[in-house]
């Protein structure tokens, strides 16, 4: 079994040193089955008691969905969970085709999305599985310490294009942003480009670097003063700064966290999911059971909102 905090540092480098590591763990499990003495369950039958779950999806919730099948497996041994990243839209994508039992999603489903999985039989099913902040960040030297989403929505489209005329140094503005794919960039996208106008059009700057994962952004963030990028709450370090946001000039300006996330007051929050192919059943339903009740206790610890402090 391999530790949780070991599959964080592999997520962090990347989804495919994830996914080595969940297989790893998997074979680790049967090669430990093969061994056992003629008293025990061993070869075929013990293969036939282990019950496997694939689940692939979205980055941001990458490290949650790790320290929640480790936790898991550890308390289910018949259970083998294998967690992969990707992207949202990986995840939904894998659904769809039939090559995933859990998605892991940032966002919801389109209706294109939904459309081409009843198109295939599949009918998802969606749970919500904790609550999140995007958090804009900025490299430790710059002084800008808040700004509205208008401001922000003038910067990724490109109207704004040097830190000055934010009440910043007169610096070059540097976007960073995740990958098309991620359900993060969708969202952004949506609610902070586009200001939560559902007929809106606006589309962020041709300048914006798309950044592969979150440890991208986070790297690029530490290292270049010229930085602004968005992530996760889970994915921020102490070697970037977190940008208070405003929904008007008028104020508050709010920083994101766990408190500011259940009282509503930050701007740009939102659910996490998993979804399932039609209603869960067997170690499916199990797990995702087992996820938004005790589950819920990991979720701080990897800096995410559980959903038993919201319903508080």
């Amino acid at each position: 079994m391999i530790p949780w905090k070991a599959y964080r540092r592999a997520a962090r480098a990347g989804p495919a040193i994830a996914l080595a590591l969940a297989l790893a763990a998997g074979l680790a499990g049967c090669a430990a089955g093969a061994g056992r003495g003629p008293g025990s369950r061993s070869g075929a039958s013990a293969a036939a008691a282990v019950s496997s779950i694939q689940n692939t999806g979205s980055d941001t919730l990458l490290n949650l969905a790790l320290a929640w099948a480790e936790r898991y497996m550890s308390e289910h041994p018949e259970v083998r969970i294998s967690v992969t990243g990707g992207g949202s839209g990986t995840g939904i994508a894998s659904l769809i085709n039939g090559t995933t039992q859990i998605a892991n999603a940032s966002r919801e489903m389109s209706s294109e999305e939904l459309e081409q999985a009843r198109k295939n039989g599949i009918n998802p099913v969606r749970f919500t599985v904790a609550l999140d902040a995007i958090a804009v960040v900025a490299n430790l030297e710059n002084p800008v310490n808040g700004l509205t989403l208008q401001q922000l929505s003038d910067l990724y489209t490109g109207k704004i294009t040097r830190w000055s005329e934010v009440g910043g140094p007169d610096w070059p503005v540097v976007l960073l942003s995740r990958e098309s794919n991620s359900g993060t960039y969708l969202y952004f996208l949506e609610q902070v480009v586009r200001l939560g106008n559902g007929k809106g059009k606006e589309l962020f700057s041709p300048e914006t670097l798309l950044m592969p994962s979150s440890q991208g952004i986070s790297s690029e963030v530490q290292q270049n003063p010229n930085t602004i990028g968005y992530d996760g709450l889970g994915y921020v370090t102490p070697q970037q700064k977190t940008i208070a946001v405003a929904r008007s000039a008028a104020g508050p300006f709010v920083a994101p966290s766990v408190k500011t996330v259940l009282d509503n007051t930050y701007p740009v929050s939102r659910p996490l999911f998993m979804y399932t192919a039609g209603e869960p059943t067997g170690p499916v339903k199990a797990y995702l059971e087992w996820v938004r009740g005790d589950g819920q206790k990991l979720v701080r610890d990897v800096g995410y909102v559980p959903l038993t402090e919201a319903a508080k």
